[in-house]
């Protein structure tokens, strides 16, 4: 292995040489069939994916530009490059200074590899792909091909390796989630049950997540995506935890409720719905069937049950490789109606059922599963019934 500095190629790298080399051969595939000869990859998750590189400064231009044939280029920031070292198998990257314009040295790179007459594609629905860049790079290119869809779907079905490290971080979920629960008490606030959640998570071994958790108390519960608030527990509160884990970028995630005392009638009516509906939609995951399969199966659980107003949103969603500001890869794939995508083994989805009555409170659960050769295998350990204290 080449070192720079004391830094060596690959000793931070999530998985071996090969597997990269693999996935590339695979992208490559699919620009061929899509008429695409260059590929300019933007999009955090997708360059992690293809090369192993990570770091938080994605914040900054980073570019990996993947031709048919020949040799990619990484265009990437001077204080990215040990970083970049580290985590890839890639000898070298054209680094640019924090005086250049990132798109013009990416430009020169193109223009110096001959690419630009080439058909050159972009994704142009990542997160990362700011309007001014992508009008900068049609300025000096020309119209860019869409190449949203032709990584994404490579990404879908993990390998054992990659499920692997979704399970790591499900345990470091598991670890999080059970000590959140146990610091729920009346007079300590949900800052205390947050720190006690991710501090037990972070112990356990994960890294930074792609996402806060979603915890909030009482009233402030029935507000879908609350964030704690420093709101202090009271008798007969409500309390929703939800939050992820990471294992090498790939993430786990789990949601389970609580309640200071007797829950309403309403509220254990819910949780139980809810509790039946995970149910059903996990045993409706079957390799062949298609995603809206276990969307259909909850949906059908909360309809019966009368609370159709009170669930309106997707069953599940892909989990995986995940940057800020999610944990989830639902961009991937959705479980929901119209989703006609086949599920196949080595697929991973977070599947979170919730009812809430609004402005009171929320109760849920969830599961993130792996479809397996005859089902599903849950990767998570904790109960899943509603807490009581």
């Amino acid at each position: 292995m080449a070192s720079v500095s004391n830094v060596v190629q690959g000793s931070e790298s999530a998985f071996a040489e090969l597997e990269y080399a693999g996935r590339i051969a695979r992208a490559r595939e699919q620009l061929s069939k899509s008429g695409i000869d260059v590929m300019i990859v933007t999009g955090p998750e997708n360059i992690f994916w293809l090369t192993g590189q990570q770091t938080p400064g994605y914040y900054t231009f980073q570019a990996l530009l993947l031709p048919v044939e020949g040799e990619p280029v990484f265009v990437i920031r001077q204080l990215e490059y040990f970083n970049f070292i580290s985590n890839t198998f890639i000898s070298d990257a054209a680094v640019y200074q924090d005086g250049d314009n990132p798109v013009d040295f990416l430009f020169q790179m193109i223009k110096q590899n001959n690419w630009q007459s080439k058909r050159i594609g972009i994704d142009k629905k990542g997160w990362f792909l700011p309007i001014a860049v992508y009008e900068a790079l049609q300025s000096k290119l020309g119209e860019l091909a869409d190449c949203a869809g032709i990584i994404e779907p490579l990404r879908a079905v993990k390998s054992p390796a990659e499920v692997e490290k979704i399970a790591k971080a499900a345990s470091y979920v598991d670890a999080g989630m059970a000590a959140g629960l146990a610091a729920v008490r009346e007079g300590s606030d949900e800052n205390a049950l947050v720190s006690a959640m991710m501090g037990a998570a972070i112990a356990a071994g994960s890294e930074y997540v792609g996402m806060e958790p979603l915890v909030s108390t009482g009233p402030r519960s029935g507000v879908p995506h609350g964030t704690w608030r420093r709101r202090v527990m009271q008798a007969n509160d409500p309390v929703f935890l939800e939050m992820s884990s990471a294992h090498d970028r790939y993430h786990a995630a789990l949601m389970r409720s609580a309640w200071l005392g007797k829950p309403p009638a309403i509220a254990v009516e819910m949780d139980k719905v809810c509790q039946e509906a995970l149910q059903a939609a996990l045993d409706a995951i079957v390799p062949g069937a298609p995603c809206e399969a276990p969307h259909i199966a909850c949906q059908k659980v909360i309809d019966k049950a009368g609370f159709t107003d009170n669930f309106k949103k997707r069953t599940g969603y892909s989990v995986g490789v995940s940057f800020a500001p999610d944990w989830g890869e639902g961009g991937i794939l959705s479980l929901y109606s119209g989703v006609m995508t086949p599920l196949q083994p080595g697929m991973t989805f977070h599947i979170p059922p919730a009812l809430r009555i609004y402005g009171q409170f929320t109760v849920g659960v969830s599961e993130t599963v792996v479809v397996t050769e005859t089902g599903y295998r849950q990767l998570g350990s904790l109960a899943r019934p509603l807490t009581l204290f």
